[in-house]
């Protein structure tokens, strides 16, 4: 149930959106179903710095909560992410972007998720 939980919340977790140093605190919360499995609660530090003018890239690291409602114990995992974004038009209405994301694990496997979309701005 707790890798569960941790999955769930790491697929919705998103970036960052600043230029330079950045600090980025973020709450997820997990369900199953209708049926909420518990919560994480990520504080990074991270950097985000522009390639050119039509391309980004950022990286952060720092402490996640995780606490589940299934009676277990919380704890505290290492997580960090690195992800980038490219505009593909010139105006900058169409962005694709990705992000790739680990979170250790005290037992079991360490949980990794990729992220990618694209946006279109009008």
């Amino acid at each position: 149930m707790k890798a569960l939980l941790v999955a769930s919340a790491a697929l919705i977790s998103g970036s960052a959106a600043v230029a330079g140093p950045y600090i980025n605190v973020e709450g997820n919360s997990g369900f199953y179903g209708s049926d909420y499995v518990g919560s994480t609660i990520n504080a990074a530090i991270g950097y985000k710095t522009n390639i050119g003018d039509r391309a980004g890239v950022y990286a952060q690291v720092g402490p996640t909560f995780v606490n589940p409602d299934d009676g277990e114990d919380g704890t505290t995992q290492l997580g960090g992410k690195i992800g980038g974004d490219i505009d593909l038009s010139t105006d900058g209405k169409i962005n694709v972007y990705a992000e790739g994301e680990i979170l250790t694990a005290e037992v079991g496997d360490n949980v990794y998720n990729l992220k990618t979309g694209l946006t279109w701005n009008f």
